[in-house]
């Protein structure tokens, strides 16, 4: 999967309370949760964000508590993936649950900057930032990771193994 967008930037420890406050977790809706993303710490969030941009961001990207309200959020959003240097770990399991591709690598989130263009190929784990003209690597997902995220999550890739066991 190939991913190309405009980068918003944050810092470190990013929390799951302040990608979604907990006030707005009565609600499933992605289109609702998406309305409220970010708003704590960026009141602009919203309002800026276009289809297939990047959150690229420091450490402990997703810390907090474990809701899986926080990566739906983002993903309704707009964002099309989340470099980070580090994510917490039940974020980062939410996140690929979900179908959301996020890639650790902290030379990338140190680098790039608020408003580059940066391009992504999942795949190969290569994040180019376009404004910059530098290229750097992480580790890419096992394949059976990239399937779940093009699948759009674990239950889109339940559904298909499902569909495929059924047609043999």
């Amino acid at each position: 999967m190939k991913i190309r967008g405009k980068v918003i930037k944050y810092g470190d420890n990013i929390d799951t309370d302040v990608i979604i406050p907990a006030r707005y977790l009565n609600t499933h809706d992605p289109s609702e949760l998406a309305k409220h993303c970010m708003e704590d710490i960026d009141r602009t969030f919203h309002s800026r964000v276009k289809p297939g941009d990047i959150i690229v961001a420091g450490k402990n990207f997703g810390c907090g508590s474990s809701r899986e309200h926080a990566p739906i959020a983002i993903k309704a959003s707009g964002i099309s993936c989340v470099i980070a240097e580090t994510f917490a770990r039940i974020f980062y399991r939410n996140a690929i649950n979900i179908g959301l591709p996020i890639l650790e690598c902290p030379e990338a989130a140190k680098a790039i900057n608020d408003g580059d263009e940066v391009a992504v190929d999942l795949a190969a784990g290569k994040i180019y930032n376009l404004t910059s003209g530098c290229e750097y690597t992480a580790a890419p997902f096992p394949d059976f990771m990239q399937e779940i995220i093009n699948a759009d999550g674990l239950m889109g890739y339940i559904k298909r193994k499902a569909a495929k066991a059924t047609e043999s």
